[in-house]
């Protein structure tokens, strides 16, 4: 979390943890689960020195955006996991390059799962977004109020 202390009072958080804590967060995770925006502080925040740290046989899920994670270095370390490596596996919804080059070697990792970055392609989900501009934002905007689910380009 950006500001952890934001958290200290709540009742059901035992620690929350900030980014200078990221290693000892990855090192008590069976599963890392990557949900961040990419800005300038999250590319290549899950690094080979974060990736060190991964509890034994941690597997590392990405559903926010591929240049969040050093891709070289997560390759390394699943290529390493059977020679006593710690990441056991990852579940990519997103990658580095997208598409993903066809000579990568996430293709034909067993320990690798794809998944295609498509959300948008879902049945309802031109018609729900339309409807959440036309129904809710845009009289927002018109009237003056706050938006809902502002994006800050800065922080992400």
């Amino acid at each position: 979390r950006r500001n952890p202390k934001r958290s200290m009072y709540d009742p059901y958080i035992k620690k929350a943890y900030g980014g200078e804590d990221i290693n000892e967060l990855v090192s008590e995770c069976d599963y890392i689960v990557v949900a961040a925006p990419l800005t300038e502080d999250t590319r290549g925040l899950i690094d080979a020195n974060v990736l060190s740290h991964v509890k034994k046989d941690a597997v590392l899920i990405n559903v926010g955006r591929g240049p969040i994670i050093d891709e070289e270095a997560m390759i390394r370390s699943l290529q390493q996991q059977q020679n006593g490596g710690k990441l056991k596996g990852a579940a990519l919804d997103v990658t580095t390059i997208e598409p993903l080059p066809s000579d990568s070697p996430l293709w034909s990792m067993e320990n690798v799962l794809l998944s295609p970055h498509n959300m948008d392609k879902t049945a309802n989900f031109l018609r729900e977004a339309t409807e959440m501009f036309v129904e809710e934002n845009l009289p927002r905007y018109l009237r003056g109020l706050d938006l809902l689910n502002p994006v800050d380009k800065v922080a992400g």
